[in-house]
Protein backbone atom coordinates (compact mmCIF):
# COMPACT_ATOMS: atom_id res chain seq x y z
CA UNK A 1 0.00 0.00 0.00
CA UNK A 2 3.02 2.27 1.04
CA UNK A 3 4.13 2.16 -2.73
CA UNK A 4 1.00 2.40 -4.26
CA UNK A 5 0.28 5.79 -2.27
CA UNK A 6 3.54 7.12 -3.26
CA UNK A 7 3.40 6.56 -6.67
CA UNK A 8 -0.24 6.80 -7.59
CA UNK A 9 -2.29 8.40 -5.58
CA UNK A 10 -0.12 10.89 -3.65
CA UNK A 11 0.98 12.22 -7.12
CA UNK A 12 -2.72 12.35 -8.34
CA UNK A 13 -3.74 14.21 -4.58
CA UNK A 14 -0.54 16.83 -5.03
CA UNK A 15 -1.68 18.25 -8.41
CA UNK A 16 -4.89 19.42 -6.16
CA UNK A 17 -5.47 22.16 -3.57
CA UNK A 18 -4.62 20.92 -0.45
CA UNK A 19 -7.87 21.73 1.03
CA UNK A 20 -9.77 19.58 -1.60
CA UNK A 21 -7.52 16.69 -1.04
CA UNK A 22 -8.15 16.72 2.45
CA UNK A 23 -11.75 16.82 1.65
CA UNK A 24 -11.52 13.71 -0.59
CA UNK A 25 -9.66 12.18 2.14
CA UNK A 26 -11.88 12.97 4.58
CA UNK A 27 -15.02 11.41 2.04
CA UNK A 28 -13.13 8.39 1.57
CA UNK A 29 -12.52 7.71 5.39
CA UNK A 30 -16.29 8.56 6.24
CA UNK A 31 -17.40 6.07 3.38
CA UNK A 32 -14.75 3.44 5.09
CA UNK A 33 -16.37 3.88 8.36
CA UNK A 34 -19.71 3.05 7.18
CA UNK A 35 -18.38 0.19 5.83
CA UNK A 36 -18.21 -1.88 9.04
CA UNK A 37 -17.00 -5.64 7.95
CA UNK A 38 -14.38 -4.23 6.11
CA UNK A 39 -13.67 -1.94 9.27
CA UNK A 40 -13.34 -5.14 11.31
CA UNK A 41 -10.90 -6.85 9.26
CA UNK A 42 -8.42 -3.74 8.70
CA UNK A 43 -8.75 -3.39 12.56
CA UNK A 44 -7.89 -6.98 12.99
CA UNK A 45 -4.77 -7.09 10.69
CA UNK A 46 -2.91 -3.73 12.12
CA UNK A 47 -4.03 -4.87 15.48
CA UNK A 48 -0.99 -5.48 17.33
CA UNK A 49 -0.88 -9.02 19.18
CA UNK A 50 -0.52 -9.11 22.86
CA UNK A 51 2.90 -11.20 22.71
CA UNK A 52 4.58 -8.26 20.76
CA UNK A 53 3.05 -4.95 22.50
CA UNK A 54 1.18 -4.23 25.56
CA UNK A 55 -1.13 -1.51 25.38
CA UNK A 56 -0.74 2.00 26.88
CA UNK A 57 -2.48 2.86 30.08
CA UNK A 58 -3.33 6.30 30.36
CA UNK A 59 -5.73 9.30 31.71
CA UNK A 60 -7.57 6.17 33.24
CA UNK A 61 -7.94 4.76 29.13
CA UNK A 62 -6.40 1.71 27.91
CA UNK A 63 -5.00 2.74 24.22
CA UNK A 64 -4.01 -0.23 21.85
CA UNK A 65 -0.95 1.26 20.54
CA UNK A 66 0.90 4.74 21.35
CA UNK A 67 0.09 6.14 18.07
CA UNK A 68 -3.37 8.89 17.20
CA UNK A 69 -4.86 10.79 14.73
CA UNK A 70 -3.81 14.89 15.87
CA UNK A 71 -7.30 17.01 15.84
CA UNK A 72 -7.00 18.90 12.52
CA UNK A 73 -8.27 16.06 10.02
CA UNK A 74 -11.79 15.12 11.23
CA UNK A 75 -13.28 18.56 12.31
CA UNK A 76 -16.88 17.46 11.92
CA UNK A 77 -16.81 13.98 13.32
CA UNK A 78 -17.13 12.36 9.82
CA UNK A 79 -14.16 10.13 9.77
CA UNK A 80 -13.41 8.60 13.10
CA UNK A 81 -14.77 5.56 13.10
CA UNK A 82 -12.36 4.55 10.28
CA UNK A 83 -9.67 5.11 12.18
CA UNK A 84 -8.76 2.14 13.63
CA UNK A 85 -9.04 0.42 10.20
CA UNK A 86 -6.21 2.50 9.49
CA UNK A 87 -4.18 1.07 12.43
CA UNK A 88 -4.51 4.44 15.43
CA UNK A 89 -4.46 3.49 18.74
CA UNK A 90 -6.32 6.89 19.58
CA UNK A 91 -7.98 9.86 17.23
CA UNK A 92 -8.69 13.19 18.41
CA UNK A 93 -11.75 14.70 16.70
CA UNK A 94 -12.12 18.97 15.93
CA UNK A 95 -11.24 21.33 16.40
CA UNK A 96 -15.09 22.34 17.19
CA UNK A 97 -16.24 25.63 18.44
CA UNK A 98 -19.44 26.33 20.02
CA UNK A 99 -20.74 28.30 17.58
CA UNK A 100 -20.32 27.01 13.67
CA UNK A 101 -18.06 28.70 11.68
CA UNK A 102 -17.08 28.89 7.91
CA UNK A 103 -13.05 29.77 8.64
CA UNK A 104 -11.03 31.89 7.19
CA UNK A 105 -11.26 32.68 3.35
CA UNK A 106 -10.06 30.12 1.06
CA UNK A 107 -7.19 29.31 -0.37
CA UNK A 108 -5.65 28.36 3.60
CA UNK A 109 -3.42 25.47 3.04
CA UNK A 110 -0.49 25.13 1.55
CA UNK A 111 2.00 22.04 1.07
CA UNK A 112 5.81 22.58 0.72
CA UNK A 113 6.75 18.98 -0.58
CA UNK A 114 10.56 19.91 -0.19
CA UNK A 115 10.75 20.37 3.28
CA UNK A 116 7.91 17.70 3.87
CA UNK A 117 6.11 20.89 5.93
CA UNK A 118 2.57 22.22 5.31
CA UNK A 119 1.45 25.99 6.36
CA UNK A 120 -2.64 26.07 7.07
CA UNK A 121 -4.36 29.13 8.30
CA UNK A 122 -8.00 27.43 7.94
CA UNK A 123 -9.61 28.88 10.92
CA UNK A 124 -11.65 26.30 13.01
CA UNK A 125 -13.87 25.91 9.84
CA UNK A 126 -16.40 23.36 11.73
CA UNK A 127 -20.65 23.16 11.57
CA UNK A 128 -20.58 23.75 15.66
CA UNK A 129 -20.77 21.47 18.95
CA UNK A 130 -24.50 20.81 19.05
CA UNK A 131 -23.85 19.31 15.08
CA UNK A 132 -20.90 17.47 16.33
CA UNK A 133 -22.84 16.20 19.51
CA UNK A 134 -25.53 15.27 17.60
CA UNK A 135 -23.86 13.35 14.85
CA UNK A 136 -21.79 11.34 17.97
CA UNK A 137 -24.99 10.68 19.98
CA UNK A 138 -25.66 8.00 17.29
CA UNK A 139 -22.44 6.10 17.22
CA UNK A 140 -20.63 4.17 19.37
CA UNK A 141 -19.66 6.19 23.20
CA UNK A 142 -17.36 5.85 25.44
CA UNK A 143 -16.55 1.98 26.96
CA UNK A 144 -17.75 0.95 23.38
CA UNK A 145 -15.28 1.92 20.91
CA UNK A 146 -11.95 0.11 19.53
CA UNK A 147 -10.07 3.48 20.55
CA UNK A 148 -10.68 6.10 22.56
CA UNK A 149 -11.63 9.36 20.75
CA UNK A 150 -10.87 12.50 22.31
CA UNK A 151 -12.80 16.05 21.62
CA UNK A 152 -10.74 19.30 20.69
CA UNK A 153 -12.34 22.44 21.86
CA UNK A 154 -11.35 25.84 20.38
CA UNK A 155 -12.67 29.45 20.80
CA UNK A 156 -15.34 30.57 18.53
CA UNK A 157 -14.56 33.65 16.42
CA UNK A 158 -17.15 35.66 17.16
CA UNK A 159 -16.65 35.14 21.06
CA UNK A 160 -14.74 37.73 22.59
CA UNK A 161 -11.82 37.02 24.90
CA UNK A 162 -13.75 37.80 28.22
CA UNK A 163 -16.12 35.78 27.27
CA UNK A 164 -14.20 32.82 26.27
CA UNK A 165 -14.64 31.14 29.19
CA UNK A 166 -18.49 30.58 28.37
CA UNK A 167 -17.66 29.48 24.69
CA UNK A 168 -15.79 26.73 25.87
CA UNK A 169 -17.68 25.56 28.76
CA UNK A 170 -21.14 25.15 26.21
CA UNK A 171 -18.58 23.22 24.16
CA UNK A 172 -17.74 21.21 27.42
CA UNK A 173 -21.23 20.90 28.46
CA UNK A 174 -23.12 19.50 25.05
CA UNK A 175 -19.66 16.87 23.91
CA UNK A 176 -18.07 15.82 27.31
CA UNK A 177 -20.93 12.79 27.08
CA UNK A 178 -19.71 11.71 24.19
CA UNK A 179 -15.71 12.01 24.06
CA UNK A 180 -12.90 9.80 26.01
CA UNK A 181 -10.83 12.71 26.77
CA UNK A 182 -11.30 16.53 26.25
CA UNK A 183 -8.73 18.76 24.86
CA UNK A 184 -8.50 22.93 25.48
CA UNK A 185 -7.22 24.11 22.85
CA UNK A 186 -5.78 27.88 23.00
CA UNK A 187 -3.01 27.51 20.65
CA UNK A 188 -4.00 27.67 17.52
CA UNK A 189 -2.40 30.89 15.27
CA UNK A 190 -5.51 30.88 12.98
CA UNK A 191 -8.17 32.46 15.71
CA UNK A 192 -7.07 36.50 16.38
CA UNK A 193 -6.23 36.34 19.99
CA UNK A 194 -6.76 32.99 20.60
CA UNK A 195 -3.12 32.18 22.06
CA UNK A 196 -3.66 35.35 24.65
CA UNK A 197 -5.35 32.34 26.41
CA UNK A 198 -2.16 30.47 27.17
CA UNK A 199 -1.15 33.33 29.84
CA UNK A 200 -1.83 32.23 32.82
CA UNK A 201 -4.34 34.46 34.15
CA UNK A 202 -6.31 33.42 31.24
CA UNK A 203 -5.68 29.69 31.59
CA UNK A 204 -6.43 29.59 35.16
CA UNK A 205 -10.15 31.38 34.85
CA UNK A 206 -10.53 28.96 31.41
CA UNK A 207 -9.29 25.44 33.01
CA UNK A 208 -11.03 26.13 36.34
CA UNK A 209 -14.28 26.65 34.94
CA UNK A 210 -13.92 23.25 32.75
CA UNK A 211 -12.59 21.21 36.18
CA UNK A 212 -15.66 22.75 37.83
CA UNK A 213 -17.56 21.11 34.89
CA UNK A 214 -16.54 18.11 35.84
CA UNK A 215 -16.54 18.02 39.50
CA UNK A 216 -20.55 19.09 38.33
CA UNK A 217 -20.76 15.98 36.44
CA UNK A 218 -19.39 13.58 39.06
CA UNK A 219 -22.19 15.06 41.50
CA UNK A 220 -25.52 14.40 38.99
CA UNK A 221 -23.10 10.73 39.22
CA UNK A 222 -21.72 10.69 35.43
CA UNK A 223 -18.32 10.17 35.08
CA UNK A 224 -15.85 13.10 34.87
CA UNK A 225 -13.73 13.41 31.14
CA UNK A 226 -9.69 13.59 31.34
CA UNK A 227 -9.10 17.51 30.65
CA UNK A 228 -6.12 18.46 28.51
CA UNK A 229 -4.21 21.85 27.57
CA UNK A 230 -2.42 21.82 24.06
CA UNK A 231 0.71 24.45 23.91
CA UNK A 232 1.92 26.04 21.14
CA UNK A 233 5.52 25.32 20.26
CA UNK A 234 6.28 28.87 20.27
CA UNK A 235 6.14 29.63 23.93
CA UNK A 236 9.36 30.33 25.98
CA UNK A 237 10.52 27.80 28.42
CA UNK A 238 9.20 30.37 31.51
CA UNK A 239 5.82 30.60 29.98
CA UNK A 240 5.34 26.87 29.70
CA UNK A 241 6.17 26.88 33.64
CA UNK A 242 3.52 29.11 34.20
CA UNK A 243 0.89 26.90 32.22
CA UNK A 244 2.20 23.80 34.29
CA UNK A 245 1.86 25.81 37.23
CA UNK A 246 -1.97 26.35 36.55
CA UNK A 247 -2.23 22.28 35.52
CA UNK A 248 -0.43 21.41 38.61
CA UNK A 249 -2.62 23.91 40.92
CA UNK A 250 -5.69 22.69 39.17
CA UNK A 251 -5.25 18.78 38.76
CA UNK A 252 -5.77 18.86 35.02
CA UNK A 253 -4.81 15.72 33.61
CA UNK A 254 -2.16 16.16 31.01
CA UNK A 255 -0.94 18.30 28.11
CA UNK A 256 -0.42 17.91 24.58
CA UNK A 257 2.86 19.12 22.80
CA UNK A 258 2.69 21.25 20.42
CA UNK A 259 0.30 22.77 17.51
CA UNK A 260 1.85 24.39 14.67
CA UNK A 261 4.38 27.56 14.87
CA UNK A 262 4.11 30.64 13.04
CA UNK A 263 8.26 29.92 12.86
CA UNK A 264 9.79 29.42 9.29
CA UNK A 265 12.88 27.91 9.71
CA UNK A 266 15.11 27.13 7.00
CA UNK A 267 13.72 27.85 3.47
CA UNK A 268 10.25 28.37 4.18
CA UNK A 269 11.68 31.46 5.12
CA UNK A 270 10.71 32.40 1.72
CA UNK A 271 7.26 31.18 1.95
CA UNK A 272 5.15 33.84 1.81
CA UNK A 273 2.03 32.36 3.30
CA UNK A 274 0.34 33.21 7.05
CA UNK A 275 -0.45 30.40 9.54
CA UNK A 276 0.65 27.44 11.22
CA UNK A 277 3.23 25.42 9.83
CA UNK A 278 3.48 21.80 10.77
CA UNK A 279 5.58 18.39 9.59
CA UNK A 280 9.34 18.07 9.48
CA UNK A 281 10.49 21.54 10.68
CA UNK A 282 8.36 21.17 13.53
CA UNK A 283 9.97 18.28 14.68
CA UNK A 284 12.95 19.15 16.82
CA UNK A 285 11.20 21.99 18.49
CA UNK A 286 8.52 20.27 19.68
CA UNK A 287 10.39 17.39 21.37
CA UNK A 288 13.10 19.77 23.34
CA UNK A 289 8.99 20.84 24.80
CA UNK A 290 8.13 17.43 25.15
CA UNK A 291 11.20 16.77 27.12
CA UNK A 292 11.64 20.14 28.97
CA UNK A 293 8.09 19.34 30.05
CA UNK A 294 8.33 15.54 31.13
CA UNK A 295 11.83 16.64 33.54
CA UNK A 296 10.21 19.50 34.92
CA UNK A 297 7.38 18.04 35.70
CA UNK A 298 9.46 14.47 36.69
CA UNK A 299 7.79 12.45 34.35
CA UNK A 300 4.17 12.92 36.35
CA UNK A 301 2.13 14.15 33.91
CA UNK A 302 1.17 12.49 30.45
CA UNK A 303 2.22 14.12 27.50
CA UNK A 304 0.85 13.62 23.85
CA UNK A 305 4.19 15.05 21.99
CA UNK A 306 2.88 15.61 18.22
CA UNK A 307 4.93 17.57 15.70
CA UNK A 308 7.10 16.45 13.03
CA UNK A 309 6.47 12.83 13.26
CA UNK A 310 6.96 11.97 9.40
CA UNK A 311 8.95 8.77 10.08
CA UNK A 312 9.25 6.01 13.06
CA UNK A 313 12.30 7.07 14.90
CA UNK A 314 10.55 10.46 14.80
CA UNK A 315 7.64 9.22 16.91
CA UNK A 316 10.11 7.23 18.65
CA UNK A 317 11.96 10.02 19.51
CA UNK A 318 9.32 11.30 21.19
CA UNK A 319 8.27 8.77 23.35
CA UNK A 320 12.29 8.78 24.62
CA UNK A 321 11.64 12.75 25.36
CA UNK A 322 9.24 11.44 27.56
CA UNK A 323 5.81 11.51 26.06
CA UNK A 324 3.19 8.61 26.79
CA UNK A 325 1.44 9.19 23.44
CA UNK A 326 1.72 10.34 20.10
CA UNK A 327 0.06 12.25 17.25
CA UNK A 328 0.09 12.55 13.51
CA UNK A 329 -1.55 14.50 10.57
CA UNK A 330 0.96 16.08 8.32
CA UNK A 331 3.00 12.79 8.33
CA UNK A 332 -0.17 10.93 7.01
CA UNK A 333 -0.63 13.74 4.37
CA UNK A 334 3.19 12.71 3.03
CA UNK A 335 3.68 8.96 4.05
CA UNK A 336 -0.35 7.63 3.25
CA UNK A 337 -3.17 6.37 4.88
CA UNK A 338 -1.14 3.05 6.39
CA UNK A 339 1.61 5.48 8.25
CA UNK A 340 -0.05 5.12 11.44
CA UNK A 341 0.21 1.23 11.36
CA UNK A 342 3.39 0.82 10.18
CA UNK A 343 4.52 3.56 13.11
CA UNK A 344 2.91 1.66 15.76
CA UNK A 345 3.91 -1.61 14.77
CA UNK A 346 7.94 -0.09 14.51
CA UNK A 347 7.31 0.99 18.37
CA UNK A 348 5.81 -2.17 19.54
CA UNK A 349 8.73 -4.02 17.60
CA UNK A 350 11.52 -1.39 19.52
CA UNK A 351 9.78 -1.81 23.08
CA UNK A 352 9.96 -5.69 22.41
CA UNK A 353 13.59 -5.07 21.83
Amino acid sequence: MGWLYQNAIKPLLFRLDAEHAHELAVDALALLGRARPLCAALERIHRLPPALYRPVECLGLKFPNAVGLAAGFDKNGRAWPAAAALGFGHVEIGTVTFHAQPGNPRPRAFRYPAEQAVINRMGFNNAGAAALAARLAKLPGPGRRAIPLGVNLGKSKVTSLDKATEDYVGSFRLLAGHADYIVVNVSSPNTPGLRELQDASWLQQLLGALVGENRARLAAGQPRRPILLKIAPDLSFPQIDAALGVIADLGLDGIIATNTTLARPGALAAANEAGGLSGAPVRRRSTEIVNYISRATSGRLPIIGVGGIMDEAAAAEKLDAGATLVQLYTGLIYRGPFFAAEAARALAERQRR
